[in-house]
């Protein structure tokens, strides 16, 4: 069984919808925030990263922060740039990108699911960064940007929600980078009810991105429930706010590495020593190589790429988590080869979303800023599930999902 539960969104108004629509707060740094918000009054920027309305030498993570976050949500609310509705609903928020099209039901998770595994997840978590999101949501008593949620698909509730948005929608406009957002509100109680009765039959959720996000509403629950002498277990803090996309819609991007240095080895040695687990083929001087397959990887060293194939018999193809590229490449190379250690927390490896495209890894290599590039195949969102459902969790940034949910479309209030 899955609950999910229809709120009262607090949302702009139609005609400034497309102002305030932002990026999410972790895939811009503060100065891209910064210049993408410059000018524009009514971007939800200045709710979710709200440093950049304060001088650049203030932590992020200061009190101040977070205050005038909850004081510039405060003014689009006193201005009537966003208004909440006045019943509970649900929302359905599609995006298109390219070829790719992706329809999702926006609604209250429940953080007792989460707690109890049944909102499964594949990622650990990093405390300050959990504390950043608490402060946030209680600061501003509101969960700003939406986890991204998936399930197993079930025609049932794609035909019934490819049906309701054959009306007409409350916002429909296309961003900068040519990805289409189009969103309905879903007020009719009988549309409402079908929603939950059908999300019931469906045994879990699971965590795609947002394992932050998650995580500080689970604690900010706990924290506003041992307030509430009469707590019921229906307060607004007893949900998160979520965009719930069945699988087979999911689009995952390759996430790709950088290396700094080659551990003190020449290109000679460096190649030598990585041919004892992988098949090296020159592939081009100006053209990059973009695996295919899976077990193949792109490499870009010294103006050459080459194409890298990982020799069967040196992973275990049957542990879940091994059998991962980005498992393959750092326990056969990254690791033995270039001394790569934690990569949560190791300076010398970066990672490059696949958005950027192998132009960015090649620029970084060809600067002199990196040494090695390494292109990846996409991690398949039935290796996610299939690790998640055993308890397990996946290497870090093994995943790159797109297109990426803006927010400020719908906040959930607490």
């Amino acid at each position: 069984m899955s609950i999910v539960k229809p709120f009262r969104g607090l949302r702009p108004k139609k005609e400034f919808a497309e102002q305030v629509a932002s990026p999410p707060y972790d895939v811009i740094n503060s100065q891209e925030a910064r210049d993408l918000a410059s000018g524009s009054a009514y971007s939800f920027l200045h709710v979710t990263k709200p440093e950049i309305d304060l001088p650049p030498d203030v932590d992020i993570y200061d009190a101040a922060v977070y205050a005038r976050g909850r004081e510039n949500l405060k003014k689009l609310r006193d201005d009537q740039i966003l208004v909440q509705d006045e019943s509970p609903c649900f929302y359905l928020y599609q995006q298109i990108m390219g070829d790719h099209k992706q329809l999702g039901l926006v609604a209250g998770a429940s953080v007792a699911e989460y707690d109890a595994d049944k909102i499964k997840k594949h990622e650990l978590t990093r405390v300050e960064k959990e504390d950043d999101r608490l402060k946030h949501i209680l600061s501003l008593s509101a969960q700003t940007g939406p986890v991204f949620l998936t399930y197993r698909a079930r025609p049932v509730i794609n035909k019934f929600l490819e049906r309701l948005i054959e009306d007409v929608p409350e916002y429909d406009f296309t961003t900068p980078d040519n990805i289409r957002h189009t969103f309905w509100v879903v007020s009719d109680e009988a549309a409402i009810k079908r929603i939950q009765d059908d999300f019931a039959e469906v045994p879990n959720l699971y965590v795609a991105d947002g394992h932050h996000r998650s995580a500080a509403a689970s604690r900010a629950y706990s924290e506003l429930q041992a307030k509430n002498d009469k707590h019921s277990g229906q307060e607004p803090y007893n949900f998160f706010l979520t965009v719930i996309f069945p699988d087979n819609q999911m689009q995952i991007l390759d996430y790709n590495r950088v290396i700094k240095d080659l551990n003190g080895l020449s290109k000679e040695d460096f190649l030598s020593r990585i041919t004892t687990k992988f098949l090296i083929r020159e592939y081009s001087d100006s053209h990059p190589y973009k695996p295919l397959v899976r077990h193949d990887f792109g490499m870009y060293l010294e103006g050459m790429w080459y194409r890298l194939s990982a020799i069967p018999g040196s992973w275990d193809d049957n542990d879940l988590q091994e059998k991962l590229d980005v498992s393959i490449l750092y326990n056969n190379l990254l690791n033995p080869v270039l001394n790569i250690g934690d990569p949560r927390k190791d300076k010398r490896i970066d990672f490059v979303g696949g958005m950027r495209g192998p132009e960015e890894l090649k620029r970084r290599v060809d600067s002199g800023e990196m040494s090695v590039a390494f292109s990846m195949y996409p991690t398949r969102i039935e290796d996610l599930l299939a690790i998640a459902d055993a308890g397990l969790i996946m290497p870090p940034k093994s995943t790159w999902f797109e297109p990426k949910l803006r927010s400020g479309l719908v906040t959930h209030l607490i």
